[in-house]
């Protein structure tokens, strides 16, 4: 009877702490809207120039590990020039395996794709981007050279598009792909633990369907997400600034059974 009893007494305090933002969230990549600008490249001399990354990058493209400046998931890159319209890119960090991308652009010259492959959390992501030419293509040298804009909706695998949270009352808990943290609403800073660029979190309640996280990195504030739930709990709306690269996101999240 008191096993009974205690139990009758929690079940309420419980439901108390379910919040709208409880459950696994997928993204839609359909929804995906951006402000990214151009990606432009070049190889030329020898050289593998990103003027647009940020901050740019210009190494040798002879398949050797490059040292790089000023990243946060990566500290080296080796270019590989395949052939005229294919280029590979290896990132490292710390001398482990971070991520690949492979560049190919069409016969035609006018699409490029990126085929990426991320190796740092517990699940490999993978994702595949396409893009059209801005401008004319390079009468000679190698393709990939140009200023190249998102054409369609990227395809990435379900690793990098999911989402748990779980609500404790007077913050969230945050589980994605091997990275988590357990943050307040209070504004103060947490480890998202399992991330290679040592970011931290912070959270703030807008209101009961709305929160709102603020990331830093060596104490610079590098990224601003609003998440906000729709009324029937069903699909989740994020809005995403990442200012470390000058980028605004908007997609929408779905609830999974």
């Amino acid at each position: 009877m008191k096993a009974l009893l205690a139990l009758m007494l929690a079940a309420p305090v419980a439901a108390m702490a379910a919040t709208p933002f409880d459950g696994t969230w997928k993204t839609d990549t359909s929804t995906i809207k951006t402000s990214q600008r151009s990606d432009v490249l070049a190889i030329k001399d020898g050289m593998f120039i990103c003027s647009s990354c940020k901050p740019a990058i210009k190494v040798k493209a002879d398949g050797t590990d490059q040292p790089v400046k000023g990243h946060d998931y990566y500290d080296s890159v080796a270019v590989t020039v395949v052939d005229a319209q294919n280029v590979k890119l290896v990132r490292k960090l710390a001398g482990a395996p971070a991520s690949t991308v492979d560049y190919a652009v069409s016969a035609d010259g006018k699409t490029l794709t990126l085929s990426y492959n991320g190796t740092q959390g517990a699940q490999p992501v993978t994702a595949t981007f396409a893009e059209s030419r801005v401008g004319k293509a390079p009468k000679s040298g190698n393709q990939v050279t140009g200023s190249w804009k998102p054409s369609s909706p990227p395809q990435v695998s379900d690793s990098g598009l999911t989402a748990t949270f779980t609500g404790t009352g007077d913050g969230l808990q945050m589980k994605a792909n091997g990275q988590s943290y357990d943050a307040k609403f209070d504004g103060k800073q947490v480890a998202i633990m399992g991330d290679p660029g040592k970011t931290m979190a912070s959270l703030k309640k807008v209101s009961a369907n709305t929160v709102t996280e603020t990331d830093y990195r060596d104490g610079k504030k590098v990224e601003v997400t609003r998440m906000t739930v729709s009324g029937d709990g069903k699909s989740m709306m994020v809005d995403d600034d990442n200012i470390t690269t000058g980028t605004k996101m908007t997609y929408t999240m779905v609830k999974q059974p």
